[in-house]
């Protein structure tokens, strides 16, 4: 029935809301020179798109954050789903760092370009550094925060995955704290490789951000391993592997 439900509801209320707010979006770019009305669009999509898909969020931890705060969120990434409870949630002014093809995806691309979100060249270290040097410069000068997943991609099997060190590279150079964050459950709604969106109900857990003044960015290493260990430590507790199992060769 879950499943019946989401292939009649669910997927509609995804593609009708990601529809129309794309293109009332690109209405608002045009009186949205700064993004935020941009921004607040982007959340009633995102709140639009959880409700008809009978997805419930469950939130701990804001009042860790600054609602007038510059930070950088550093969530573990499992489905397509956890952008969306992420932008319901979080009330703060922040841009994503995103990899490069989703800025090629209609409405969708054409919204993160006109918000001013980052996109990330994944196959070009060198442009990578520059795309991270420029959203360090943005943060800094604008003093919003920004949203990067730092597994680089979602995690085929549930497991965490190594987190790369573009997250904590980001945080140091624009000085600002680096916030994990936990998502629990969207691969359950929507896994890897599923088309087909499911009601239940998502944690986002916030943990206590790590201040990064007085880190250089040789630090950014020991940081980014801070970070996966605060995460893995909580979804341990929820029951997660964290770890790949290993077999031993027969």
């Amino acid at each position: 029935m879950r499943r019946l439900r989401g292939l009649l509801i669910g997927d509609p209320a995804v593609i009708l809301s990601t529809f129309l707010f794309g293109l009332f979006s690109f209405v608002v770019a045009f009186f949205d020179a700064d993004g935020h009305k941009q921004a607040r669009v982007a959340r009633a999509w995102a709140r639009t798109l959880l409700f008809g898909c009978g997805i419930k969020v469950v939130v701990e931890g804001l009042d860790q954050i600054d609602p007038a705060g510059s930070y950088i969120f550093a969530p573990n990434h499992l489905s397509y789903m956890d952008t969306p409870t992420i932008l319901s949630t979080i009330r703060v002014r922040f841009r994503f760092l995103a990899k490069s093809s989703l800025f090629q995806i209609p409405l969708l691309g054409g919204h993160l370009r006109r918000g001013g979100h980052i996109p990330v060249p994944m196959d070009d270290p060198r442009a990578s550094i520059k795309t991270m040097q420029k959203a360090a410069e943005v943060i800094h000068n604008q003093k919003i925060s920004l949203l990067i997943f730092p597994e680089g991609g979602r995690a085929h099997d549930g497991v965490l995955q190594e987190f790369k060190e573009g997250a904590a590279y980001i945080a140091i150079r624009a000085g600002v704290p680096i916030v994990p964050a936990v998502l629990i459950g969207t691969q359950m709604v929507l896994p890897f490789g599923g088309g087909v969106v499911e009601p239940g109900t998502v944690k986002l857990r916030i943990l206590k951000p790590i201040p990064t003044t007085n880190l250089v960015l040789k630090d950014r290493g020991a940081l980014t391993n801070q970070l996966r260990e605060l995460i893995a430590k909580e979804l341990e507790a929820e029951g997660f592997l964290t770890e790949a199992l290993q077999t031993t060769p027969q």
